[in-house]
């Protein structure tokens, strides 16, 4: 089998590519020149970018076999995420690598601007010896008001505690009982404007934070604050910010991000006490180092099918809990399993997670039980990340139900729905023993135990003696091995259904065959490829 394509568009840490080398064909290309990024993504299975490489629609169907788009860092800009969801294409970052680096890069601002540090450097150097020019101010018992209080604004105001300082924020998303376990007060956007003597802005870029400090609001500020932006550009009107520092009102500034960038031109360029770096927040040995090893061991988790818990566009993102994780694969099974009952996909569908696996977050195996699904229902790739639109495209009605009531199984998954025409398919699963080996234990409403092997066949039929021998018969002279079969009946001589664990799948005809000479009521055949 050929090996899956990674096309690494940017530069990338040596420890992330030796890790992507060991199982990828790994082709690089400047993602810059679009004459030659294009043709570069016709056969890869994953691309990995920066921020200079432009994944938009045109990209993604240049791309057909594309599963993943990793950025290594943590800005989207330039993923057009929407349309790579439509497709069904993961989107991932590495949300955690950068933020030390970003939070002490800001503290790094802040200090060069209250004490004045690159212009008394830079007059030094100069031949002036001007002491009394360059008086700076102490940030001890001044306030800071922080802008957004997520991972980065959480670590500044780490940092500026440790200086003396009162602690102001604005995050309408944030809790006031988290802010208080930090230190931090949480008011509104006036107040912080009005009472900081530092504002750092850590905020995404998005229709509700672009141009958040503009004219009006410089306006308000505290007179002689220092601002503070390594977080985006754009948040900072920075022509109204130069005026604002030109007229006294904001003392200075310390800018990592500009609103268009590259860039060599900016009003706040010729101001002296302004201090400003081409968007080096992420720019540090480390940083560099943990983005190019969350990207490659998310790029491997995505090419196996795996979740992957950066992907921005998965419904349920975020770590999966350990207790979970070896559920994903039987998710998807059950998913499978359900389609050959249901033959098709169903008008309205429940995963129920039951027992002690409802103490934790079962969303993402709501997910992966759409995946199983689907993925015998549609021509297309399923993924996590286009199951839930298929679901929403077909009126599939989707509900998640945890409970901690399991009178049987310490846990146990159960998928069920009903059919367009009012018919009832369920079936459930858990994993049993210090090995976690998955196991069928219940097929519309009969029990059994049975591992969900890559071909299985079901079929019900009266119960009665010679059934068992018939079957085996049957397929013993079409070369199908039986590796395992199971056979649940709510009582003797009633409805019985068999469920075989086969060693490949079983031909058409010999389905029929099996139906004919038993006399079967059903006779259906599900082969399963998880991952």
């Amino acid at each position: 089998m050929p090996r899956p394509i990674v096309l690494v568009a940017e530069e990338l840490s040596q420890a992330g590519l030796d890790l992507l080398t060991a199982d990828f064909e790994v082709r690089t290309v400047d993602g810059a020149d679009r004459s030659a990024l294009i043709p570069a993504l016709a056969d890869v299975d994953a691309v990995i970018v920066r921020s200079a490489t432009k994944i938009d629609a045109e990209a993604l169907s240049a791309a057909p076999n594309l599963r993943v788009v990793a950025r290594a860092g943590v800005g989207l800009d330039n993923v057009d995420v929407p349309a790579a969801t439509g497709r069904g294409v993961m989107v991932v970052n590495a949300p955690q690598s950068n933020i030390v680096s970003a939070a002490e890069h800001a503290i790094g601002l802040l200090l060069s601007v209250a004490r004045r540090i690159p212009a008394a450097d830079a007059s030094l150097r100069g031949g002036e010896w001007k002491r009394s020019k360059w008086t700076g101010v102490e940030l001890f018992d001044k306030t800071a008001g922080i802008l957004g209080l997520g991972r980065i604004g959480v670590l500044v105001a780490q940092r500026l505690s440790a200086f003396g300082m009162r602690l102001l924020a604005y995050d309408p998303y944030v809790q006031a009982a988290r802010a208080g376990q930090l230190g931090v007060t949480l008011v509104p956007l006036d107040t912080l404007l009005a009472e900081s003597d530092v504002i750092s802005i850590h905020l995404p870029r998005n229709q509700e934070t672009l141009g958040l400090l503009g004219e009006k609001e410089l306006a308000r500020v505290k007179p002689g604050v220092l601002i503070v932006n390594a977080a985006r550009g754009g948040l900072v009107d920075e022509a109204a910010l130069a005026a604002a520092v030109r007229a006294g009102r904001v003392g200075g500034a310390g800018i990592d991000v500009f609103a268009a960038e590259p860039t060599t031109e900016s009003p706040l360029f010729g101001l002296p006490n302004v201090v400003v770096t081409p968007h080096l927040g992420a720019s540090t040995i480390e940083a560099q180092e943990k983005a190019g090893l969350a990207v490659a061991r998310s790029v491997r988790l995505a090419l196996s099918g795996d979740f992957v818990p950066d992907a921005v566009n998965v419904q349920a993102g975020g770590a999966v809990a350990e207790q979970v994780r070896p559920f994903l694969v039987l998710a998807e099974a059950l998913g499978q399993v359900f389609t050959g009952l249901a033959e098709g996909a169903p008008a309205a569908v429940t995963v129920e997670a039951r027992g002690e696996l409802a103490a934790f977050d079962v969303g993402v195996l709501q997910l992966a039980a759409l995946k199983g699904l689907f993925s015998g229902v549609v021509e297309a790739a399923v993924t996590y990340v286009n199951a839930p639109l298929l679901a929403k495209e077909r009126g599939v009605e989707v509900t998640l139900v945890a409970t901690e009531e399991s009178p049987d199984f310490r846990s146990v998954l159960t998928v069920r729905g009903v059919r367009a025409d009012g018919t009832p398919h369920s079936v459930s699963g858990t994993l049993i023993g210090r090995r976690q080996v998955a196991k069928i234990t219940e097929i519309d409403g009969y029990e059994v135990e049975v591992r969900p092997e890559a071909h299985l066949a079901l079929v019900t039929y009266e119960d009665r003696p010679g059934i068992v021998g018939t079957i085996g018969a049957i397929l013993g002279n079409a070369g199908v091995n039986i590796a395992n079969a199971q056979v649940g009946r709510m009582f003797a001589g009633g409805e019985a259904l068999m469920a075989l664990s086969l060693d490949s799948a079983v031909p058409a005809d010999v389905l029929g065959q099996i139906a004919r000479e038993i006399g079967a009521h059903t006779a259906r055949s599900v082969s399963l490829a998880t991952g």
